[in-house]
Formats: C-alpha cells, structure tokens, sequence
C-alpha cells in the first residue's frame, strides 16, 4: 500500500510537472524573456542551427530529443543555446552582424546547353569548373556559402580579395571545356551588413549581390559603389582593373536593387 501510494504522489508530480511546462502563459513569458537576452531570438529553428558551431550542433541534438510541442523547459534551453552563440559571435568565433563583401556567380548560357547536352555532360562541367574556380575563393579567404545549380554564393571580409578571387577563378575557366561549352562567369559584388543565420546569410544586401549578378549580362562583373569605395582607385589600379559605371539609358534598372545605388562594370585593362 506503501509503494502505491508513493507511486500515486510520483505520477501526480509528474502530471503536475508537465502541465506546467505546457502552460501557454509561462511559455510566453519565457519567449518574451529571450527577446530581451543578446542574440537571436528565434534561435533553435532549422535556419538558425544549420551549419558548424557547438551550440548550433547541441540545438540541432536537443530539436530531435524533445518534443516539438512548445513548453518552457524547451525555450529556457534554447535561451541559453541563444546567449551561448551570442557570446561566440562576440568573441569572434560567430558571425554577428558584420560588414562583409558578397559575391554571387552563375554561369552564362549554361542552362539551355546543359538541356541539350544531358545530364552527364553537365555533371562533369560543372565538377570540372568547381575543381579550377571555388580554390582561388578559398585561397583568398573566401567562404563557399552555398552552390546553386551552376553558381554560388561566396562571403569575404575584404573587397579586394574578393575581386582578386573573382577574376583569377574566371582566368581559371578559360581552359575548360566540355561539349563544346566553355564557361563564363558573370558575377555580382556587394558589400554591406547581412543577417548570418545559421550557415547562410540573408538580408537586403543579399538580394542586391544577387541582382546584380543578374545585371552581369553575358558574362561581365559587376560591383557596387559601397564595393568600390572600400576597394579604392589606388588598389584597382594596382588589380589591372577599370570601374565603368552602369548608364540607366543603356541598360534597364535592376529589379531588386535601390534606385540610389550605383552599379559598376568591372573590366581589365
């Protein structure tokens, strides 16, 4: 009777203790508690822990152990997955919200001679341009984001090595080819302070390297003034490198970029 009765008080706490991890009140308080605490507050969802990082990794551990549904044990763990991530990016281990230089490529023509050329052709350009291009970005400290079918999405903390990274893995290119295609790059450069979530970084400055990659055309690169400024006339001359700018009566705006920005092509002289 004992034993029964201690089991009967043990499961009673047990309920006890469950309902209140569940009640939505104090599930509330605490989520509004971590949008008062350093970091992200939406910390633990899958853009926020993807990619390497020790908190990131325990996150991505704890998503899996316990239940989906919301309760308070939950958001206090995540909390402090939150400040620890928050306190890594401080130390210079995270990302924060820094300034960095965003480069996007993609390859010209290559999606309507990948249709024609079939799925093995295509297989081996693309792994033949990744073995030339993506080592002159790492060299220079590049970081591959992500790969997008026959671009990607590069991040440095310097412009000119960025531009350096650029035109040496376009170089690189030259000597490719496959059925008859030989690849050209054309690129997009942008500097400002995107949000990093996770593995990936997002944000307004994001779109516009992308959009301006897509202004790139058949195969030119093109940099924005925040870019260039940073990158200084005295450096670009150095580079063996010109800045024309990009005439709006030659050309149609850039969807996706703001009206004030002022777009360059660059090219070797």
């Amino acid at each position: 009777m004992q034993q029964d009765g201690a089991r009967d008080r043990a499961s009673a706490l047990a309920r006890w203790v469950l309902e209140l991890d569940r009640r939505p009140d104090l599930v509330a308080l605490i989520r509004r508690t971590r949008r008062a605490l350093p970091g992200d507050p939406g910390f633990g969802d899958p853009l926020s822990t993807a990619g390497p990082g020790s908190a990131r990794a325990v996150a991505r551990v704890a998503d899996r152990l316990l239940t989906d549904q919301p309760g308070a044990s939950r958001e206090v763990g995540l909390a402090a997955l939150q400040v620890w991530e928050a306190a890594r990016e401080r130390s210079g281990r995270g990302g924060g919200d820094t300034e960095v230089t965003l480069v996007f490529t993609d390859l010209v023509g290559f999606s309507s001679w990948a249709l024609a050329a079939g799925d093995g052709a295509t297989l081996r350009m693309l792994r033949e341009v990744a073995a030339v291009a993506e080592p002159e970005f790492v060299n220079r400290h590049g970081r591959i984001v992500k790969r997008m079918g026959d671009g990607l999405m590069a991040v440095f903390h310097d412009p000119a090595r960025a531009v350096a990274a650029v035109f040496a893995a376009r170089r690189a290119l030259a000597d490719v080819e496959v059925a008859g295609y030989r690849p050209v790059m054309r690129v997009g450069i942008h500097t400002g302070t995107p949000r990093r979530i996770g593995a990936d970084w997002l944000g307004v400055d994001v779109n516009i390297a992308a959009r301006l990659m897509q202004a790139g055309g058949n195969g030119n690169v093109m940099i924005s003034a925040p870019s260039l400024e940073q990158l200084g006339e005295e450096r670009l001359t150095e580079m063996g490198l010109a800045a024309k700018p990009l005439r709006r009566f030659f050309s149609s705006r850039a969807r996706g970029v703001p009206d004030d920005l002022r777009m360059y092509t660059l090219t070797s002289e």
